[in-house]
């Protein structure tokens, strides 16, 4: 049986095309079947729905705050019958009504090797400055299960580049997000083959 995937993108959502290929491929035993964003004409709405995928535009403002939007989220979601939340390029933090509803069930992608240069504040461009300043030989990417406090869920896949001398923060997140877009598509397929388990801290491989 697949698994029923939810997006929540407020971007051009290139991780969630290319999840959306790993699907197509037969590498991931799941469907896409919402996309939801907090950005009207988010780019990952159009990619969904030229795809056939249902999407829905849920604006924070239109509600009383952090855990309204969260709770109308879970509905939202459990409303299609979601399985696995990923949230792919989403510039919002979800809070407990959201989280306990899919508990161990919510992804995440953060463009550096948490712990390092992650929490409040540390999103976008902001995280390949920090990288730079910092004088880091290395960054990379990590996917993870969301939990109450931000970047601080269980790990379950990091990729790393090195980071050169010339580097911009502009090349560095361009090359990240070429690793980007293998981990998060490995890390859905993990879980939608029941293989990934969660022992304390730790994200277990099963074979």
């Amino acid at each position: 049986m697949k698994t029923r995937i939810g997006v929540l993108a407020s971007g051009g959502g290139s991780n969630m095309q290319a999840i959306m290929r790993s699907i197509d491929a037969g590498e991931i035993n799941g469907e896409i079947v919402v996309v939801i964003s907090d950005v009207p004409g988010a780019g990952a709405l159009a990619k969904a729905e030229n795809a056939g995928i249902p999407t829905r535009v849920m604006r924070p403002r239109e509600y009383s705050g952090r855990d309204a939007y969260s709770a109308a989220l879970a509905a939202e979601l459990k409303s299609h019958n979601v399985g696995l939340v990923v949230m792919a390029g989403f510039m919002r933090i979800v809070t407990t009504p959201l989280i306990n509803a899919f508990p161990n069930r919510i992804m995440n992608i953060h463009p550096a090797l948490i712990p390092a240069f992650c929490g409040a504040g540390f999103y976008g461009h902001y995280v390949h400055e920090a990288v730079l300043d910092y004088g880091a030989r290395v960054s990379g990417c990590t996917v993870h299960f969301v939990e109450e406090a931000v970047d601080a869920g269980p790990i379950i896949i990091q990729r790393a580049v090195p980071v050169l001398d010339d580097d911009t923060p502009e090349a560095l997140a361009a090359r990240i997000l070429k690793e980007e877009h293998i981990a998060y598509p490995e890390a859905v397929r993990l879980y939608c083959a029941g293989m990934l388990g969660i022992e304390g801290r730790r994200v277990v491989v099963k074979g």
